[in-house]
């Protein structure tokens, strides 16, 4: 996932370069809400990660 969301940010510098205002900012929108996914999925898998390591020991 967080490759797409490089993906794209580079689509969005690419479309802004080019002037396509638009679509740099619907692909930076995507962008952003893709790279807020994959760190709330990091920080819920972290957090069960020392839960169950708690768990074990």
């Amino acid at each position: 996932m967080l490759r797409w969301a490089l993906f794209f940010f580079i689509v969005s510098i690419v479309a802004a370069a080019f002037g396509f205002t638009g679509i740099a900012a619907a692909a930076g929108g995507i962008a952003r809400i893709l790279f807020f996914i994959v760190v709330v999925l990091f920080l819920v898998f972290l957090v069960l990660g020392l839960l169950a390591g708690e768990a074990l020991f």
